[in-house]
């Protein structure tokens, strides 16, 4: 099976250093399957293609996935695994470009943090859904998407289709952000993999998804495929991304699954109605129902992502003056989409004040003169040694009347099926902190700055390990 990799930047065989494979060598890989092998068929300054050859051993492959086939007595000799891109090149592009899908590379690290111009092609995929379902998957990732079916006999045309694809995917995207889309959507499309499916996958399937997965259109049937439906690591998938991911509200998905999952065909998404309400949809609630309790009408949400709380607080009339400032402009630029930002200077009937470009851990005017402040799972992205200039910031220059935290609580942790155990719920979170330790730091901080805090469970109770959000509600 055979995955080639083009771009066309300037200095094109830059593209080695991204990959950390050199354009003038041919190089091998041993897989517990077959042999790697990645070489260049096209280096120069102009256009660079990489290619990853994987060369399945069939013995290895029987001795291990032959017999979960539905009939054995002939999967075993007669299979496409050798032949068609499916989880064994995932799993080979995980092994030999683990340090690329890191995004990491010392020689060009301001190349691999910047989208550049890529063509992906793969010569047979299998695709359960057929081509709409490869363009349903990769186009909202900004992908230009071109599957085209395989005739099962190109002499028989009256046969129809086969269930392969070639596909060629094109655009401007980090290298890194390339890799990691292939390693989840190459077995979510072929809807089966080769491997047993351990609670690990959760943490595999997090990592890789990390800042695209939980804004996906088919977030659900992405997980659900990835999981092979297993019931508890779907559900705890789901949780995590609704939990540290800021996707937009109207597309998230509920934490729960069905008692028994039907089958997902054609990536439907199976989500069966009246689900219990979301964690994300438990923290948005809070936080408007305390700043409601407070009586704080003029709020502005500090780290307000995608722009989901100003959002809901522009649906509700109470509130007179709304803003908002992140740190990231992807983040904002969805934001002030949803906001139709671009209708007009000031949306809501005038409510909205501001959306703007800002760190927290900078004292910044425009961060003053609110009632309320909101940090919505922000403070666990923050370094412990930036979290005291982002105290001073916050309660120290801005100082609202009222600031609203809140947090994961890392007892809740062993609750998530998919998490392994000392783990954080999200590759980007510096820390987690249990409720003793959030405890002591908002004591601290309503100590330093005079506030007064009050500590608000958010999410299901659970009498042992506690909520899975934790709430503090600062007044002054």
């Amino acid at each position: 099976m055979l995955l080639t990799i083009t771009t066309t930047l300037d200095q094109a065989t830059d593209l080695g250093f991204l990959l950390h494979k050199h354009p003038d060598r041919v190089q091998r890989f041993e897989q517990s399957h077959g042999t790697a092998h990645v070489f260049y068929p096209d280096a120069d300054e102009r256009r660079c293609t990489a290619a990853l050859l994987l060369d399945v051993d069939p013995i290895e492959l029987v001795r291990t996935r032959g017999r979960g086939t539905p009939d054995f007595s002939l999967g075993q000799y007669v299979n496409d695994r050798p032949y068609a891109a499916s989880s064994l090149l995932a799993s080979a592009m995980s092994n030999v470009f683990r340090t690329a899908m890191r995004g990491r590379c010392d020689a060009r690290p301001e190349l691999a943090q910047t989208p550049i111009p890529l063509e992906i092609a793969l010569p047979a995929l299998p695709c359960k859904g057929g081509p709409g379902q490869a363009e349903r998957f990769f186009a909202p990732l900004g992908w230009d998407v071109s599957a085209v079916p395989v005739p099962l006999d190109p002499e028989f045309g009256e046969w129809g289709d086969s269930r392969y694809v070639t596909l060629k995917l094109t655009g401007t995207l980090r290298l890194a952000d390339a890799l990691n889309q292939m390693y989840v959507l190459l077995p979510v499309l072929d809807d089966a993999k080769h491997y047993w499916m351990a609670p690990d996958e959760v943490d595999k399937l997090i990592r890789a998804g990390e800042g695209w997965l939980a804004a996906h259109p088919d977030r659900g049937a992405i997980t659900r495929r990835y999981l092979a439906n297993r019931r508890g690591l779907v559900r705890s998938a789901l949780g995590r991304l609704a939990d540290a991911e800021d996707a937009p509200e109207e597309e998230l998905d509920p934490v729960q699954v069905e008692e028994e999952p039907a089958p997902v065909e054609d990536g439907e998404d199976q989500t069966p109605k009246d689900q219990p309400v979301s964690l994300a949809e438990h923290r948005l609630q809070a936080v408007v129902r305390a700043l409601h309790d407070e009586n704080a009408q003029r709020v502005i949400d500090l780290g307000c992502g995608t722009g989901k709380l100003l959002a809901r607080l522009l649906k509700d009339g109470f509130f007179t003056e709304i803003s908002g400032t992140d740190v990231s402009h992807r983040a904002l630029s969805h934001a002030w989409r949803r906001l139709h930002w671009d209708d007009g200077p000031r949306r809501g009937d005038g409510r909205v004040r501001d959306v703007f470009q800002g760190a927290l851990t900078y004292a910044d005017d425009r961060f003053a003169g609110y009632e309320a402040a909101v940090l919505m799972e922000v403070v666990e992205h923050i370094d412990p040694p930036r979290l005291g200039a982002v105290e001073r910031v916050v309660f120290g220059h801005a100082a609202p009347r009222v600031v609203i935290v809140t947090t994961p609580n890392a007892e809740h942790n062993v609750r998530y099926e998919g998490l392994a155990p000392g783990a954080m719920r999200h590759p980007d979170h510096r820390f987690e902190w249990t409720r003793a330790e959030f405890r002591a730091w908002a004591d601290r901080v309503a100590a330093a700055h005079g506030y007064r805090v009050r500590h608000v469970p958010v999410g299901d109770d659970d009498p042992e390990v506690g909520a899975p959000t934790q709430m503090g509600v600062f007044t002054r």
